[in-house]
C-alpha cells in the first residue's frame, strides 16, 4: 500500500506550494514515495534551478545495513541524527556529491537519496543518476545541513506520478539481505529515471 500525504496538510499557509517541516517528519519509505513529483528549487548565486523529482531511494535508519547511520553517529553523518527536513550531502568515489533529505524524528537517522530529476528550465541539463542530479542542480557539500524549509534549497508541491514502480536500491550489495529490499521508487512514465 502506498501512503500519500493528505491534500494540503504539508503546505505553508502563506506560501501554499512550499513544503513544511511536518512533511519530512515521517519514515523514509513514505517520504521517498511522496517526494515523487515534488519540485526541488535551488537558489544559487542569483540563479534559480528547478527539477521535478522522478526517482528516490529510502534508507530506513541504523538497522538498515545500507544506511550511513548503521555504524552510529560520525562527523560525516551527524546531520542524519537530527530532525527531518535538512540536506545531507556526502562525497562518493571522491568525485560525486550525493543529495539526500534527512527525514523522521530526532535520532532516528533516516534519509532519502534523490536519484533523478526532470529539469524544468533547461531541458539539456542532465539529472539522471544521483551524482548528475546534484551536479546539475549545483548542489555541493557546501549545502550539507541546509534547512529545506528555508529560502535557498526547498521543495514545492507538484503533481504526483500516475504510476509508481519500486525496485532494489542501486550499489548496496554490501548490505546483506537489505540489498534485496525494494526501497527505490520511480515515476514509471518518466524518461529521466536513472539507468539501473
Amino acid at each position: 500500500m502506498i501512503l500519500r500525504a493528505k491534500e494540503g496538510y504539508y503546505r505553508h499557509p502563506t506560501s501554499p506550494e512550499k513544503i513544511l517541516r511536518n512533511f519530512y517528519l515521517r519514515d523514509a519509505k513514505t517520504v521517498a514515495i511522496d517526494l515523487l513529483g515534488k519540485i526541488l528549487v535551488h537558489r544559487n548565486k542569483g540563479r534559480e534551478f528547478r527539477a521535478k523529482i522522478v526517482e528516490t531511494e529510502a534508507y530506513l535508519g541504523p538497522h538498515d545495513l545500507a544506511a550511513h547511520s548503521r555504524m552510529g553517529k560520525t562527523k560525516r553523518n551527524e546531520i542524519m541524527f537530527g530532525e527531518g527536513g535538512f540536506a545531507y550531502i556526502f562525497l562518493i568515489y571522491g568525485i560525486y556529491d550525493m543529495f539526500n533529505i534527512v527525514v523522521s524524528e530526532h535520532n532516528d537517522a533516516q534519509a532519502v537519496l534523490i536519484r533523478a530529476g526532470e529539469p524544468l528550465e533547461d531541458p539539456d541539463r542532465r539529472l539522471s543518476g544521483p551524482g548528475k542530479f546534484a551536479q546539475g542542480m549545483h548542489i555541493t557539500r557546501r549545502q550539507n545541513g541546509v534547512d529545506l524549509c528555508g529560502d535557498q534549497l526547498f521543495l514545492i508541491d507538484g503533481a504526483p506520478p500516475k504510476k509508481i514502480k519500486k525496485a532494489k536500491r542501486i550499489g548496496v550489495d554490501y548490505a546483506g539481505h537489505w540489498k534485496d529490499r525494494h526501497l527505490r521508487f520511480y515515476d514509471a512514465a518518466s524518461e529521466f529515471v536513472s539507468v539501473s
